[in-house]
């Protein structure tokens, strides 16, 4: 292991838990403040916050690697996210953020459906709660993933040590400091991800003697690898643009727009965070670009396409600028496993442990069986994660498509469509994760393939939960319209 890497690395281990300090002294005395800041993020922290914990270590990792073995076509993923998350930005983020503060200041995604449906069953949030803390730890075991990979590929330690370094890291400033502290190392490792993925792709372009070159090498290594539409079927665009669908389900991304300080701050929050997303999305699908010309003209050894921005760090980079890359991708990946520990502990402690266990609870107790779930919930994804084979935007794909079915048209549907119904809200949730579920694991095939590989499973489980929705709300009982009424009302006056 290099020293000077080693260096640079230990250095960044010593600011996240800095941050953590600083967050448990400064905002963790009542579970509010513990799982959503306070509603206190300004705009650059949450646009930040939100794109760093969304893209993990599948952006510096899971999609040079993809677009390293298909080319361009495999790039239509970054195109179908881009145009998600400015959907986000703009249908969800203002109403969601005003509508959980007054629908009596829920905190969690389960507690909003709840409130939102005037839900006596609680059925809505205890199965709410269970798509998040199942599909979450999946999702954090993908990034656990990520994390042994990256300390195997780069220092030749243990995966399985490497894997329990990563998450010790994350589970102290979580455990600690909270919503707060996973917010503002968010905004830290924002920043260290967008510096390496305009660095590391400039510098290696440059090295191959320019853009030029570089398109004329991986063309003739394959002619179509540099087209759009190359090998690529309609149901094989459509599944790759699907993934922008996922956006409106996304827990631990949807729950910084609860957490900004004001919905007048919105217009800057997406600016800033379109903005992060542009650059550090063409900065990865370039990674994988320009790291097969680079493969191809050195001959440079590489047994996992996914570890490619990590070759090309260690290779064309001083041991200390090095360090600075390879925090890079320990950023995509802390940050996207810290906000999942915090949504799913959140979802413990609110929507089962206060809610069927111990009405009266004070904070300070919450505060503790929320650190207490933290730490559960990464063993459980750690004990996951233990198989060096798993492939990381398989199961991230997995766990956002599972969020993206379950919750998306229910989050959507539930801030615009005043006919929504607490029946059709539960009825949507379920079908759309069970959709996914099929889908991924039944033992059917479509023309003699998984139907996996011939469209994406959030496709299907999108339109079943749609439908879902809408059909058992129409059938049954409208919701009270002075409710609905007073939400907007409410909403208008914040925005104005």
């Amino acid at each position: 292991m290099n020293t000077e890497t080693m260096i640079s690395l230990l250095g960044y281990f010593v600011l996240m838990l800095a941050i953590g300090l600083y967050a448990w002294k400064k905002s963790t005395s009542n579970v509010s403040e513990f799982m959503l800041g306070g509603r206190q993020l300004p705009p650059a922290v949450a646009a930040l916050s939100a794109g760093a914990s969304d893209m993990s270590g599948w952006m510096l990792m899971g999609l040079p690697g993809a677009v390293y073995l298909a080319g361009y076509s495999a790039a239509w993923i970054a195109v179908g996210l881009v145009i998600g998350a400015y959907l986000n930005y703009l249908l969800v983020a203002p109403r969601l953020r005003v509508y959980t503060e007054v629908a009596e200041d829920a905190i969690t995604i389960p507690d909003y459906f709840e409130k939102r449906f005037a839900d006596s069953s609680r059925n809505l949030r205890v199965i709410s709660s269970l798509v998040i803390v199942i599909f979450f730890t999946l999702y954090t075991s993908a990034g656990l993933v990520a994390g042994g990979k990256l300390f195997e590929a780069s220092f030749g330690l243990d995966y399985r040590m490497g894997l329990m370094l990563t998450a010790g890291v994350v589970l102290a400033y979580t455990l600690f400091g909270g919503f707060l502290a996973v917010s503002l190392t968010d905004f830290v490792q924002g920043c260290i991800m967008f510096a390496a993925l305009v660095i590391v792709p400039i510098v290696t372009i440059s090295n191959l003697g320019g853009w030029t070159e570089t398109k004329s090498i991986v063309s003739a290594i394959d002619p179509g690898y540099t087209q759009w539409f190359s090998d690529l079927t309609t149901l094989g665009l459509i599944s790759a643009l699907a993934w922008g669908l996922g956006y409106f389900g996304q827990p631990h991304i949807i729950v910084r727009f609860m957490a900004v300080r004001s919905v007048k701050d919105m217009p800057a929050t997406r600016r800033i965070g379109m903005s992060w997303m542009l650059v550090t999305v063409v900065g990865s699908v370039l990674c994988g670009i320009c790291g097969l010309a680079y493969i191809t003209q050195t001959g440079t050894a590489l047994d996992d396409p996914e570890a490619i921005f990590i070759v090309l760090s260690q290779t064309l980079f001083n041991p200390y600028v090095a360090g600075f890359l390879l925090a890079a991708i320990l950023a995509a990946i802390m940050s996207t496993i810290s906000s999942q520990l915090l949504v799913s502990s959140s979802s413990l402690t609110e929507d089962f442990y206060k809610t069927f266990l111990r009405k009266e609870a004070k904070q300070s107790e919450l505060v503790l069986i929320g650190r207490i779930a933290t730490f559960a919930v990464a063993v459980v994804a750690a004990l996951l994660a233990m198989d060096p084979t798993s492939n990381i935007l398989s199961l991230v794909s997995n766990a956002w498509a599972g969020f993206g079915a379950a919750f998306g048209p229910v989050i959507l549907l539930s801030l615009h469509w005043r006919r929504m119904t607490r029946a059709g809200a539960l009825a949507g949730m379920v079908g759309g994760a069970a959709t996914v579920l099929i889908w991924l694991y039944f033992p059917f095939s479509i023309g003699g393939e998984a139907p996996s590989a011939v469209i994406y499973e959030i496709v299907p489980g999108f339109i079943v939960s749609t439908l879902l929705v809408v059909g058992v709300s129409l059938l049954g009982k409208p919701a009270d319209e002075k409710v609905e009424r007073g939400f907007d009302d409410m909403l208008t006056a914040r925005s104005g």
